[in-house]
């Protein structure tokens, strides 16, 4: 049997390091935490949505997002399910197709996946920096303090950047351009948003439910329904982490980026018209700041009434065009993106090791002979709910399967 070495004990790297104990092989994995898999407790908020029911490669985003077929088509969804009822944890189905441990606690997934490595005899050396690898002779991962270990293969399992302090600092990247890969600019993704002229900075934390959608040539697409936050850099919230991506992409493209807001999700464009026109003429002597509430949240009011550039007069006097356009404004408010928040906020890493170097079966490097690369690292990310992690299990076992 060979020995492996792998780089990261984080998702990927543990499932991987699982796989190949169970089929025989002697498994080392370098982890430059004091523990595995610490990214994982923050995963749907502490409660680790680890995998999705509704699991399609549409669902991944990079420069080739088919990349994925072959690897979540042998290991999909009953797969993922088969693996961690195997091992003690019991799925449970919330909103959207989000698979979570029965417990709503992203620390089973990290307690029982770290027994069975130990059950199985995985050897973890914990705060382990890798300085270099060196395939001249034989694969041999080579630490900061100058000790050399090797191996039959290496696997590279560090993750991208985000969530820095979960240890994903980005030497992944360093270590695979040394020996030949290139990489696809990176930028944080579930990430949350800032906005242009933000006249909605004032309500920092306010929250609401509606309609988040991103703009393209001005028509409507990615449609989310989730809790909205402003806050006093510009907008997040559940819908627009989902988004963020692909903003974040047009932006990196020198594109305008706008997103459209529904601020009152309950009623149609016209309903809303009629119900304004109408209350407006029944309560005529009240200044619009005073006739919206009880419609649309009380905080939002003052910053949508300067989004508009009105005056806060009586309604009475408000013509059928402006009650038109407050209406249309309130279920299509039009905001611009500016930027982003920085890698350290956001969830995982979008761009990576190019896929055209890896191949998409077995994840191994079409640069270097034994060696692989797996999970967020390369050029692959997935939708907010559980995808992300369903790659991590599903490169993983792609690796694994080809060693075996």
């Amino acid at each position: 049997m060979s020995k492996v070495i792998i780089v990261g004990a984080g998702a990927s790297g543990v499932m991987a390091s699982i796989l190949l104990k169970r089929k025989g092989h002697e498994v080392l994995v370098f982890e430059r935490n004091e523990k595995p898999m610490k990214k994982i407790y923050a995963t749907g908020n502490g409660r680790c949505n680890f995998t999705n029911r509704n699991i399609e490669f549409s669902n991944y985003h990079g420069k080739n997002p088919k990349f994925v077929m072959s690897a979540i088509k042998s290991f999909g969804y009953d797969e993922v399910i088969d693996f961690f009822n195997d091992i003690g944890i019991k799925e449970l189905e919330l909103e959207n197709g989000k698979i979570y441990p029965m417990s709503l606690q992203a620390s089973s997934v990290v307690k029982q996946m770290t027994l069975e490595a130990e059950k199985l005899g995985v050897k973890f050396k914990y705060n382990s920096y890798i300085k270099m690898l060196d395939f001249k002779n034989k694969p041999k991962a080579i630490l900061y303090n100058n000790e050399e270990f090797e191996g039959d293969y290496i696997i590279v399992a560090t993750g991208g950047k985000a969530m820095t302090k979960s240890g994903s600092d980005g030497n992944g990247y360093l270590l695979l351009e040394k020996i030949g890969h290139s990489i696809i600019s990176t930028h944080p993704g579930i990430v949350q948003l800032k906005l242009e002229n933000n006249e909605f900075k004032k309500i920092n934390g306010t929250k609401i439910p509606g309609y988040i959608y991103l703009m393209n040539k001005n028509k409507k697409t990615m449609e989310q329904f989730s809790d909205i936050l402003f806050t006093d850099y510009g907008i997040s919230g559940p819908g627009i982490l989902q988004i963020s991506g692909e903003a974040i992409r047009k932006l990196k493209a020198n594109k305008d980026v706008y997103i459209s807001v529904d601020l009152l999700p309950y009623l149609k464009e016209d309903e809303l018209y009629s119900y304004l026109k109408s209350n407006f003429e029944k309560n005529s002597y009240k200044k619009l700041s005073q006739a919206l509430v009880g419609t649309i949240n009380d905080k939002v009011i003052s910053s949508l009434i300067e989004y508009l550039n009105l005056e806060d007069i009586v309604v009475g006097n408000l013509s059928k065009e402006i009650i038109f356009e407050i209406s249309k404004t309130i279920k299509d408010l039009r905001l611009k993106v500016t930027g982003y928040k920085s890698e350290k906020d956001g969830q995982v890493t979008c761009g990576g090791i190019s896929t055209k170097e890896i191949d998409p079966r077995t994840m191994k490097s079409k640069i270097q002979d034994k060696l692989y690369i797996i999970g967020e690292i390369m050029d692959i990310d997935g939708d907010c709910g559980g995808y992300n992690l369903h790659w991590a299990w599903a490169s993983a076992n792609a690796c694994a399967k080809d060693i075996v």
